[in-house]
């Protein structure tokens, strides 16, 4: 008899232990949520910042050519790139670069942060210490 009364005590205990783990983790997941979207808008509000401060100091086009080549739209999102990693000193990974910018999941914004990450590397505005992205 104090066998059975033992495994129901240890049967409700398990359960009440269950029970606790998943509120914390129901926690945990908002709380992810919650920094993600934060994240986002500071993404947002660095590439804002980085495409005014653009913006302001890009001196008037001049009229071109009818065979001239278009200008390549890449300068602003390397500058927003740039201006994330110079805003974040301690460095950071291209998985936070990705995640900041609100680009997680999608492999074309993915794909063009890393590219950003080669081109902004060879130029010697980054350089790459243990895996993160520091601005030279």
């Amino acid at each position: 008899m104090a066998d059975m009364r033992f495994a129901d005590v240890m049967q409700q205990e398990r359960e009440r232990l269950h029970k606790e783990r998943e509120e914390i983790l129901n926690q945990q997941r908002g709380l992810e949520n919650k920094l993600v979207e934060i994240n986002r808008e500071l993404a947002a509000i660095d590439a804002y910042e980085a495409a005014r401060t653009a913006k302001a100091s890009t001196p008037a086009r001049q009229p071109r050519g009818p065979r001239a080549r278009p200008q390549a739209r890449k300068g602003s999102k390397r500058e927003a790139l740039l201006q994330l990693i110079r805003n974040n000193p301690s460095a950071l990974t291209r998985g936070e670069i990705i995640e900041r910018m609100g680009l997680k999941g999608n492999k074309s914004g993915e794909m063009s942060v890393s590219n950003a990450l080669t081109a902004l590397t060879k130029a010697g505005q980054v350089s790459r210490r243990d895996g993160k992205y520091v601005a030279t």
